[in-house]
């Protein structure tokens, strides 16, 4: 297409700049809904092409006009740093390691809102038809340094990139080191439409206090710790780094939340959809992935080899130095700092770091489980590196799943006890084995852990009270032992005595996930803490399907064929899921966290599980010699302790019929946030959100989607 007459003189080889002057040009930026006041006053430099620069400041409106320029193109950026004390900008622009260069635009493009709900391009501005030239700008095209910024998102009306380069290609203008702004024409006004700078992130409470949001958000992020972190190139980056692969803890966090783009899939083999509750937020205050700017940080850059920084090394935590196969993922915002830790994905690595014999905690008092406590050390000086580069009094929420969660358990007990430190972790584990002994969970009675456990889990079973002793000990004596139990094998097997020295215990308060299945064939779930050994063990499946014989706890085996209970995708996530909406509907209604005939079909399986405790201590006192009946002995007396513990369960399930929820043991520390509302109407925008269900039934799995997270913790059962 032929150049216009009037610019033919600056775009060729013999004149790169034009000496003619008496051009104008202006230009004003307006927000989505076509109003300029959102960047009143703020600075901006251009640059002509006979090098000239021109500084000023666009008024209340946003608008600003030059008079007598060069009549030829102009580079307009917006590149002075904040220079205020407000919020946490200057924590970012001042930190030690990866100072943000945030700019005075960037600030204000953080406190403009989309026009609508999911951040789709606005196609109808008003302001679009008050000047000769229209574009949808976001504000990496303004600024020189954009890697702390999100990805572009295609738009029709997106600025004319080959004109920036066209500009350097012909010399016009002064020697830049980066391309950067936007180019405009002279005798021309120009709208400049910013893209809000506003992003996405998981809602979490850093309350100590159990609730909903947390069990369901927390059971997500512990999935996605399974997950490549994503970063490509993975290793020696040259210039710049991107997030292609989807589900990826890098793809999640750096590119689809960071451009405000709700996501989903936290499991590579996942079907259905499971929404995290995302709150709006400035996009400064997201769980940050550090830049990657050789420019700017000499640390990143390539020459440094194995020690060189980048996203994954800071963030991602994969063992190949140790060899225990631990993964996890680290990243914070303003008030939480959120570790992800992985359960093993691979049955021949967990045959092989199968260890239940019992180390000192070096970080604190006891003893824990050694191959537990090798995969903790290895990732401790990790975190540790994050923690002394970013955390700034936030929240340290960790989670982790199988024996992610057993790895997480010692992880926040070493934090916790971290000298001079004054770190204050929050735990949420799901389906976690015993990872340390009485002493230990005794010395962390302090640290908040809330530990889930699904229904028929046999992972949480194991290491069982009495097991002290490595894994090609025990593993080939298992068969024997727990196919056909002596009297008292059967109770070793059940975990209700031990053999000297300190006995495994879990840790932290436990939250119960009791299936129901009601007339009609729905399943549902209640979350309850039970707090007795028939339950926790995992044992309570077989007594609510009502076989009429002792729960099969003396086999272990066994449990192994019903793993599907340990799965997160599979189980856990959506018992967590239905747990939030039937607490949501409860909070809504006032109304019981158990119906009536719920109520009645738990207490009919918790009595079914008393009478058989009472018919397996008559049989084992029928056995014993005459004349040692009646005689106090360690198997009656911990049978009787486990028939009070039944007791206090059905105590503590009977009260469910009378608690009423208040809004914090839903939404925890959220639950006066103003941000709540609007997150919840983008929860329920989505149709699987839309339950509305007394019991908020649990979704059945669709056929397949069992995961990529399901490969079954061998080192977890010894």
């Amino acid at each position: 297409m032929a150049i216009e007459q009037w610019k033919r003189a600056f775009f060729n080889g013999t004149m790169p700049a034009c000496a003619l002057r008496g051009g104008w040009l202006s230009f004003c930026l307006v927000d989505e809904l076509g109003d300029g006041k959102a960047y009143g006053g703020l600075a901006y430099e251009m640059a002509d092409c006979a090098g000239q620069r021109y500084k000023g400041h666009l008024d209340g409106q946003g608008f600003a006009r030059l008079e007598d320029i060069c009549r030829g193109p102009v580079v307009l950026v917006f590149d002075a740093l904040y220079d205020a004390e407000e919020g946490y900008y200057p924590t970012l622009l001042k930190r030690e390691r990866y100072p943000i260069p945030i700019t005075n635009l960037q600030v204000r493009a953080e406190k403009t809102r989309f026009k609508h709900l999911g951040g789709e391009r606005n196609e109808q501005n008003p302001a679009c038809r008050l000047g000769d030239q229209y574009y949808q700008v976001e504000v990496r095209d303004l600024v020189r340094h954009v890697a702390h910024l999100p990805p572009l998102t295609p738009s029709a009306h997106g600025v004319q990139r080959h004109a920036l380069k066209m500009m350097a290609d012909l010399g016009f203008g002064p020697p830049e080191p980066v391309l950067s702004g936007v180019v405009l024409f002279p005798n021309r006004h120009t709208i400049l439409e910013v893209r809000p700078l506003r992003a996405l992130r998981p809602m979490l409470s850093i309350d100590d206090r159990f609730c909903a949001l947390n069990l369901y958000q927390l059971a997500l992020m512990s999935t996605l710790s399974y997950c490549d972190f994503g970063q490509q190139p993975p290793k020696k980056p040259l210039d710049q780094v991107s997030f292609p692969l989807e589900p990826s803890v890098g793809n999640l966090f750096a590119e689809k939340l960071s451009g405000y783009h709700e996501a989903w899939k936290v499991d590579g083999e996942q079907v259905q959809r499971f929404y995290p509750l995302y709150e709006e937020v400035p996009y400064s205050l997201r769980f940050e992935i550090l830049p990657f700017d050789p420019e700017i940080y000499p640390q990143n850059r390539a020459e440094l080899g194995a020690v060189q920084e980048h996203p994954a090394y800071l963030h991602f935590f994969d063992d190949d130095k140790f060899g225990t196969d631990t993964q996890a993922f680290i990243s914070h915002h303003d008030e939480v700092v959120l570790i992800a830790i992985r359960g093993t994905a691979s049955a021949a690595d967990g045959l092989r770091d199968a260890n239940a014999h019992q180390v000192d905690f070096a970080d604190g008092v006891g003893k824990a489980h050694e191959g537990f406590y090798q995969a903790y050390r290895a990732m401790r000086d990790f975190v540790l590196r994050y923690l002394d580069q970013f955390y700034r009094s936030q929240r340290i929420v960790i989670c982790g799943h199988s024996l992610g969660g057993a790895i997480a358990l010692l992880l926040a007990e070493g934090l916790r006890r971290a000298p001079d430190r004054n770190y204050t972790p929050l735990l949420y584990t799901y389906g976690a084995p015993r990872a340390a002994d009485a002493k230990f969970t005794d010395g962390a009675s302090a640290l908040v852990h809330h530990r889930i456990v699904n229904h028929n889990d046999p992972v949480p079973s194991v290491p069982a009270p009495w097991m002290n002793t490595t894994a090609k000990l025990w593993i080939p004596g298992a068969v024997t032992l727990f196919s056909a139990p002596t009297p008292g094998g059967l109770l070793f097997a059940a975990g209700l005595v031990r053999v000297g020295g300190n006995p495994y215990q879990h840790h932290g308060e436990q939250q119960h996930f009791m299936p129901i299945t009601l007339e009609d064939g729905t399943q549902a779930s209640v979350l309850w803490k039970p707090g007795c050994e028939s339950i926790q063990e995992a044992a309570c499946n077989r007594a609510l399907q009502l076989h009429g014989d002792m729960p099969d706890r003396d086999n272990l085996l066994k449990q192994l064929f019903q793993a599907d209970q340990h799965f997160m995708t599979a189980s856990y996530i959506p018992a967590a899921w239905a747990t939030l909406r039937r607490w949501q509907h409860t909070l809504e209604s006032q109304g019981p966290l158990v119906t009536p005939r719920e109520y009645a079909l738990l207490d009919h399986a918790l009595e079914t599980m008393r009478q058989q405790l009472r018919d397996k201590n008559r049989e084992l006192e029928q056995r014993r010699a005459p004349n040692q009946r009646g005689q106090a002995h360690e198997h009656n007396q911990a049978l009787n302790a486990e028939i009070d513990r039944l007791n206090t369960s059905r105590e503590r399930l009977h009260s469910l019929r009378w608690r009423r929820l208040e809004v914090r043991d839903v939404y925890g520390s959220h639950s006066h946030s103003a941000s709540l509302q609007p997150s919840l109407k983008r929860w329920f925008s989505h149709r699987e959100n839309r339950e509305r269900s007394p019991v908020a039934s649990v979704p059945s799995p669709v056929h397949g989607d069992r995961g990529r997270v399901h490969s079954l913790d061998i080192d977890s059962i010894v």
